[in-house]
């Protein structure tokens, strides 16, 4: 294959100091994968601003380019699966992390990350969608499957987010009523434009209460944040309720005894976009 020239955003690390500037590289510094694609367009998320300050807990080596997102054209292929031409898809895995990311023109990665992408999608809108989009649209997923439309209103939190506005979103869409719990009181007409039914400001529901469990008020929920919040959302599910989580902004930790779970019967449903099934992506995207 020729060895193309492309721009990326590369991040330098000289002295423990971490430095972002825009060079140019070769198709031959990319790692020998699969597919080789042609990006069209990424997105920003919160593990790229990690990545493009030095955290090793998401990027090991530097020089990196970070972009946990990708959307672009196949310009190289090894993989019968996969032709040159086609438009694709990927988000997760190690893209972004220690494999070079979409923040460059060009990606070489495994195919199996590789998501053909949805015909009624443009590459544009999959990267608006991107990995906050997926994680909700898993998030959502999961909680249907126990909690539905007539059992009776549901939480999100960090509702004004990206994982958090695209699952309130859907779930109004389909027919749920949504409690959107924000801090944000300037946003209030936008959680209601995508859908909400009511706002729950973060400094009422962490003033809940302590005790094991607090009042059933709502049938589950899809948490995006984590801390005391998350804690309150499993206490104060109904009978045989779920709730999802898939942040830790407001903390790592629960405090929490087993009476939710054993008296009430909820689920906690844990959600990993980066290490989602490869088998179910193209099915989720195409929903």
């Amino acid at each position: 294959m020729k060895n193309i020239r492309f721009s990326a955003l590369v991040v330098d690390e000289t002295d423990g100091n971490y430095v972002s500037s825009i060079k140019e590289r070769t198709i031959n510094d990319l790692p020998d994968n699969d597919v080789v694609i042609k990006v069209r367009y990424s997105s920003v998320n919160y593990k790229d601003a990690l990545s493009a300050t030095g955290n090793k807990g998401v990027t090991k080596n530097y020089p990196h380019t970070p972009g946990i997102d990708a959307a672009g054209e196949i310009i190289f292929s090894k993989d019968p699966h996969f032709a040159v031409g086609e438009e694709v898809i990927v988000t997760g895995y190690d893209l972004g992390m220690n494999t070079d990311g979409g923040w460059g023109q060009y990606i070489s990665v495994p195919a199996e990350w590789v998501v053909k992408r949805p015909e009624n999608l443009s590459a544009k809108e999959a990267m608006i969608i991107g990995t906050a989009g997926f994680t909700a649209g898993i998030s959502v997923d999961r909680l249907s499957s126990i909690v539905k439309p007539e059992h009776g209103a549901v939480l999100v939190s960090g509702a004004t987010g990206g994982v958090g506005s695209i699952a309130v979103s859907i779930l109004s869409k389909l027919g749920y009523k949504v409690s959107a719990i924000s801090r944000k009181a300037a946003e209030q007409d936008y959680l209601l434009s995508l859908g909400a039914t009511d706002i729950i400001p973060v400094s009422a529901f962490t003033a809940l209460g302590s005790k094991p469990v607090l009042s059933a008020k709502y049938a589950g929920g899809i948490d995006t944040v984590g801390g005391v919040i998350l804690e309150n959302m499993i206490k104060t599910t109904k009978l045989y309720g779920a709730v999802t989580t898939c942040g830790s902004v407001a903390g790592t930790q629960l405090n929490l005894s087993v009476f939710p779970f054993i008296l009430r019967g909820t689920a906690l449903m844990g959600i990993s976009s980066q290490n989602y099934p490869t088998a179910s992506r193209p099915c989720l995207w195409n929903r």
